[in-house]
């Protein structure tokens, strides 16, 4: 029986780059043996979570999300907590593309991201689960990581991830420390910080050494903890961090690998929780690591030596949810 493919795309995003380039994009996929249909989502509310929920249970083989990282987002929370999941593929058409980034896929041109599928390179993904959602990318927690929700989405469009520097430049006098008290692997946090981060990838807003040494399958997030909040040390410790990632040494850091954690505020102080790039509620949460969850397509032979395992037996760590 031939494999089908169900391309699931936002109309607007990369400047209607996809739109003008579906027809080529189709072409890719059923050259490469996919029998290929498209999905333009709409504005009405999780348009592409429900449509790769579908698809996934009428039998596609391959689930393509073809926009920003919302709309990759959007499509992993449709599969994630089914039973029998697709493979997913990635074309990239938004502003910061980190999910892209990260699985060193094309970023400008998405009828090349297309071509990455004709490689035949797959990556059995870690996700994350937050309560009763999940996310590929990163999640964290503290006011460093509001400023996402600050930035207009004109300003994303115009100036990418340079927007973000400019907001979190603008945000940086009024950063204070939030009371957390964090449970990961082999510790607890209990004390004021700026932020939490639980990275999947190494990819966070544009930057490639939040998470210098992170693996893409191994189980584990790679955590880290800002404990200071003072505008100078702040500064200090992101240029750490553009300098080959050497903030993970700081003592103002903590950096650790953990398969889960257990995030509340204290003193009845709201945490806004990020996922993603997008408000996700609010703390407190738990997020567990899903081991090797969705097999990926990514351009393998491009990745670091150390960002896949090797070991990709696929294991289940937690139960999902087998009603969806």
């Amino acid at each position: 029986m031939q494999q089908r493919a169900r391309i699931i795309y936002n109309p607007s995003a990369g400047h209607e780059s996809l739109k003008r380039s579906m027809i080529d994009i189709l072409g890719i996929f059923e050259a490469d043996g996919y029998e290929t249909s498209a999905y333009a989502t709409t504005p009405k509310p999780n348009s592409a979570r429900d449509e790769a929920t579908r698809a996934a249970k009428e039998g596609f083989d391959l689930v393509v999300a073809a926009g920003g990282d919302g709309t990759i987002n959007e499509v992993v929370n449709g599969i994630a907590g089914l039973k029998q999941r697709p493979k997913m593929a990635i074309i990239p058409a938004g502003t910061t593309n980190d999910y892209a980034r990260a699985l060193k896929i094309p970023r400008e041109d998405p009828v090349e991201a297309a071509k990455v599928v004709l490689k035949n390179q797959t990556i059995k993904m870690d996700i994350g689960q937050a309560n009763d959602q999940y996310f590929m990318n990163i999640a964290g927690g503290g006011f460093l990581t509001e400023l996402t929700y600050d930035v207009p989405s004109e300003t994303k469009s115009i100036f990418g991830y340079l927007a973000y520097l400019i907001e979190g430049a603008k945000m940086l006098p009024q950063i204070k420390p939030v009371p957390m008290h964090l449970e990961y692997d082999g510790g607890v946090y209990e004390g004021k910080a700026s932020m939490f981060l639980l990275g999947l990838t190494n990819s966070v807003g544009g930057f490639e050494q939040v998470a210098p040494d992170v693996s893409l399958d191994d189980g584990r997030f790679s955590l880290i903890i800002v404990k200071t909040a003072n505008m100078v040390e702040l500064i200090h410790l992101m240029a750490l961090a553009l300098n080959g990632g050497r903030h993970i040494d700081d003592k103002r850091i903590i950096y650790t690998k953990t398969h889960k954690l257990v995030a509340r505020s204290e003193n009845k102080e709201r945490m806004m929780i990020n996922l993603d790039g997008e408000y996700g509620g609010d703390a407190p949460m738990t997020f567990i690591n899903l081991h090797q969850h969705i097999e990926m397509f990514a351009n393998v032979d491009a990745l670091p030596e150390k960002a896949v395992t090797g070991d990709q037996t696929l294991i289940e760590e937690v139960p999902t949810d087998t009603t969806k």
